[in-house]
């Protein structure tokens, strides 16, 4: 990756790639969750707490390999009796229903496989006349023969835990790379008599990132797979080629996305909901009916009531808009909560921190906010109150009472064109000087 970031740390579809793969791994509602920690480790146990607080961490303090890996799970693994899945966190894309096929299978060894239109330097899956696993042979000790198979390894495996225990502590590093493969277990384990089988998938799914490039080319089929996903669930999107998904954006039926919209991590947009062009939406919540942009962005912690309207230039964070509140143009809310339809004027700001600590602001129901009032925080607006535009409000305003914090406005007749005709004739001076 050419980077200080460890490579499951490099995000796709706004979160770190292992964040997919505890996606997937979620998907099956697994008793144990175990992430393997190597290079960078500190940085991945970091990020694996914030995407998955139930995820265990297993460190490998040196990297020998696949099968050393795996090993560092063992004693998180005691007690448990059942299938052991492993995944890797820069293959972000197996899908849930071939999980499903390899935690559903009857064999005791399930290994995941895939035709590959470039067999390339992929290990093979040598299989016998019954399509049964006899071995998996890495690419760099595979002969000819070996190489010409199609039948390629993805690498992702399902065990049986009591089979894991006995056949990794026989892995062996004598191989081109000096390293402890898992993929020697089916052979060993097929020696002694258990069966070993292959389910396969699109190669596709088995897409691993190495590069930037790979990266791109990864974001590229998950933002069209998302697209594509959104429009057979009876979402319109108006121009799908420019709407940038997350891994966990949730929109409802019939919600609307304009043009050149970015979801960001945690956000849910209701049914009946439209999102309009140029909008960037992070950690938010939009009810049914609202209405949010052009040109909007809702940071974490908005939650907009049915039918409110944002729009645009506005900004809002760690702010409740309750049921039909309007935030027309050239706002900035933060750390407020807004009652049900008030309106909130132009150029409004809410003034939430000091330099060293956030403040809230309130505002009750039915309140009208001037344009271009700055609200000071700590401070409430009550029921039905109003601010004068041009205020800045330090003082709670009761509930139907008018907040007016501004100087008063003094007019000098005719001062204006004196001071132009003064400046125009200093201008003059210096021309001819």
């Amino acid at each position: 990756m050419k980077s200080d970031l460890p490579k499951v740390l490099h995000k796709l579809g706004a979160v770190p790639m292992v964040g997919h793969a505890l996606a997937a791994a979620r998907s099956l509602d697994p008793s144990r969750l175990i992430v393997v920690a190597g290079h960078g480790a500190q940085a991945v146990t970091d990020a694996v707490a914030k995407l998955d607080d139930q995820a265990r961490i297993a460190m490998q303090t040196e990297q020998l390999g696949t099968g050393h890996a795996v090993a560092q799970t063992l004693p998180l693994l005691d007690g448990f009796e059942g299938r052991v899945i492993v995944l890797y966190g820069d293959t972000p894309f197996i899908s849930e229903a071939t999980l499903s096929d390899l935690s559903g299978h009857d064999a005791e060894i399930v290994v995941l496989g895939f035709e590959a239109a470039d067999p390339g330097r992929y290990g093979r899956l040598v299989t016998d006349a019954d399509g049964n696993l006899e071995r998996i042979v890495e690419f760099k000790d595979g002969d000819e023969a070996t190489r010409a198979i199609r039948l390629c390894n993805s690498g992702v495996m399902a065990v049986d835990a009591a089979i894991l225990r006995r056949f990794i502590a026989d892995l062996n590093n004598d191989n081109a790379s000096g390293e402890y493969y898992l993929t020697d277990i089916p052979g060993l384990a097929r020696a002694a008599g258990h069966r070993a089988a292959v389910v396969t998938c699109r190669e596709e799914e088995t897409l691993g990132v190495n590069s930037r490039a790979e990266l791109a080319q990864a974001e590229a089929i998950f933002q069209s797979r998302r697209r594509a996903e959104a429009l057979a669930d009876g979402i319109t999107l108006t121009a799908p080629e420019t709407v940038w998904f997350a891994l966990d954006t949730h929109l409802g039926r019939d919600a609307i996305i304009g043009p050149n919209v970015v979801f960001g991590p945690g956000v849910t947009v209701e049914s009946g909901a439209e999102i309009l062009g140029f909008c960037h939406l992070e950690g938010c919540h939009v009810s049914a009916g609202a209405t949010v942009g052009p040109f909007a962005r809702l940071r974490p912690g908005a939650e907009l009531g049915g039918d409110a309207h944002v729009g645009n230039f506005v900004e809002i964070k760690n702010t409740v808009l309750d049921e039909g509140v309007k935030v027309g143009h050239l706002t900035y809310l933060g750390d407020a909560h807004i009652g049900e339809h008030t309106n909130i004027g132009a150029g409004t700001v809410t003034c939430n921190y000091d330099g060293v600590m956030k403040h809230r602001t309130e505002i009750g129901r039915n309140a009208f906010i001037g344009s271009n009032t700055m609200l000071v925080a700590p401070v409430r607006v009550g029921d039905n109150a109003m601010t004068a535009s041009g205020s800045v409000i330090t003082e709670d305003v009761p509930s139907e009472a008018l907040g007016l914090g501004r100087s008063r406005q003094v007019t000098k007749e005719g001062l204006a064109s004196r001071i132009m005709q003064s400046l125009r004739e200093e201008r003059s001076k210096r021309d001819k000087s």
